[in-house]
């Protein structure tokens, strides 16, 4: 098989194609979590925390303007604290499809027939037994 041909029926393989749709779907999927966490949590817990923004923090080691080096702590723990605002949105999002997945379920799964009673039981025996003589 040359290796255009394998090429073509590695890429054309179910798996494949699913991971890059996962993919695609993912990079869509997060721009959507990032704008909600960017433009909807973060002005409110901004406000909350009194208008911090933790991405201007930073120690200077040396120089000033285009030629500081400087070591910019704030971002870091700005995309730190978002990326926990971004893990419980998803963790939200995964219960959530975990709980209407359990419902659906248990509609689904059918209702075991009810125990027939020691009594009835034990009547049916008696009746087996008389019939067999």
């Amino acid at each position: 098989m040359g290796f255009i041909q394998e090429f073509k029926t590695f890429i054309s393989k179910g798996n494949v194609m699913d991971l890059a749709i996962g993919v695609i779907i993912g990079a869509a999927f997060g721009k959507i979590v990032t704008s909600l966490v960017e433009d909807v949590f973060m002005p409110v817990l901004g406000k909350i925390v009194g208008g911090i923004d933790f991405t201007g923090l930073k120690y200077v080691i040396s120089g000033t303007g285009k030629d500081e080096v400087a070591l910019r702590y704030g971002n870091f723990i700005q995309t730190s604290f978002n990326f926990l605002i971004i893990a419980f949105c998803v963790f939200l999002i995964v219960k959530a499809l975990n709980s209407m997945k359990r419902r659906q379920e248990a509609k689904a799964a059918p209702e075991p027939p009810p125990e027939v009673p020691a009594d009835v039981k034990l009547l049916t025996e008696i009746r087996d037994l008389l019939a067999k003589r």
